[in-house]
């Protein structure tokens, strides 16, 4: 079994609220930076698969479990899981964590994209097939 991808994240000022807090809509941006990481680390980038191959993946649906706050300052990371692989999604399954501590976990739902018509389509093959590799790993 291999490790999940995992992403540094340091909490800057621009991601609080007055209280030093860090605002609830900035997690998915974390999460969002940590899939787009993944994705890189896998070998593809997300404007080689609009440009080649036509598709983009967006989020259908993400379900967040905030559980304790993260504070300005802070040095976090995120790990990413594949949880499932189906034609045409993914689920990511993902956690924001202070050392050891889970401050955020999310489920996340994306889809594949034909790029020019928002319309559904299958996860090109060889994404595809590099996908079910990284989920059946864990």
């Amino acid at each position: 079994m291999t490790s999940p991808f995992i992403f540094p994240i340091r909490i800057y000022y621009e991601d609080t609220d007055a209280g030093g807090v860090v605002y609830h809509s900035n997690y998915l941006n974390f999460f969002e930076r940590a899939r787009t990481e993944m994705l890189r680390n896998l070998g593809f980038e997300h404007t080689k698969l609009h440009a080649e191959y036509g598709v983009i993946f967006a989020v259908k649906a993400i379900a967040c479990d905030f559980i304790r706050p993260a504070k300005f300052d802070d040095f976090l990371h995120t790990s990413s899981e594949i949880n499932q692989v189906k034609k045409a999604s993914l689920i990511f399954e993902q956690t924001l964590k202070r050392d050891e501590i889970t401050l955020c976990t999310a489920s996340c739902k994306i889809v594949c994209l034909k790029a020019d018509t928002f319309q559904p389509t299958a996860i090109p093959d060889f994404l595809y097939k590099q996908f079910l590799t990284k989920s059946n790993e864990h």
